[in-house]
């Protein structure tokens, strides 16, 4: 399928400057209190908008922005933790497969949506994977889970890498993931590495968060070109 409308969905202002600073003649539509960005770039029709923090949050941006702009794919984009030792700061993670950590995934398995992981799109994961790539960037695939917290506690990152064995966490991918599937849109999540979602998170987080997110905002828009 030709990807001519794509949706980037961010948590934080900061994870979209980048790209607002490159999509710089935007109209703006407000829809369920979300800023909606439109412009055209590389002849698609690009929908970037801030959701905020957590996974309400990002569930209803999500859907307001499949019901009212129709994006053929969905682009999640901004910064995580890392989760595995492999992983370091400043490296890309791409989801291959998003969950949530804080809750059973029994309770989605056998209700609906009877499905728990939520898979991301192969065409977007070899795009972003390929300008990665071109770009000299370090990058894995694999899966990203969310919760609704900050994870910066040792035990808590045990706990969650034991159960999920993700290569990062935040609070944002899981439910753009979930929101994708019922919709049945196509959906990749790039997520740069910020800190390593332990007992120096929070430290860490403030000092590489701008670096992440630049980063990540010159590979989302390069994939674009792919599409």
């Amino acid at each position: 399928m030709e990807m001519k409308t794509i949706g980037i969905i961010g948590a934080m202002p900061s994870e979209l400057a980048d790209i607002r600073n490159v999509l710089n003649d935007a109209v703006v539509k407000t829809y369920a209190g979300y800023d909606f960005y439109i412009c055209t770039y590389k002849d698609k029709l690009i929908i970037n908008a801030c959701c905020g923090i957590a996974k309400v949050n990002a569930a209803l941006c999500t859907q307001v922005m499949i019901d009212k702009f129709d994006v053929d794919a969905i682009i999640n984009t901004g910064v995580a933790g890392g989760m595995n030792n492999k992983v370091k700061v400043c490296d890309i993670v791409i989801s291959d497969a998003v969950c949530s950590h804080d809750l059973e995934l029994r309770l989605l398995e056998n209700y609906p949506p009877y499905h728990s992981m939520f898979e991301a799109d192969v065409n977007l994961i070899k795009a972003v994977g390929e300008v990665c790539n071109e770009k000299k960037i370090p990058n894995h695939v694999g899966r990203i889970v969310s919760g609704e917290a900050f994870v910066s506690d040792n035990k808590l990152k045990e706990d969650i890498c034991t159960r999920l064995t993700p290569l990062a966490v935040d609070m944002e991918t899981a439910a753009v993931g979930q929101c994708a599937y019922r919709n049945n849109i196509p959906f990749v999540s790039v997520r740069c590495i910020s800190d390593n979602a332990d007992d120096e998170g929070e430290m860490s987080f403030d000092e590489f968060e701008k670096i992440a997110a630049k980063t990540v905002a010159e590979i989302v828009l390069d994939t674009i070109e792919k599409l």
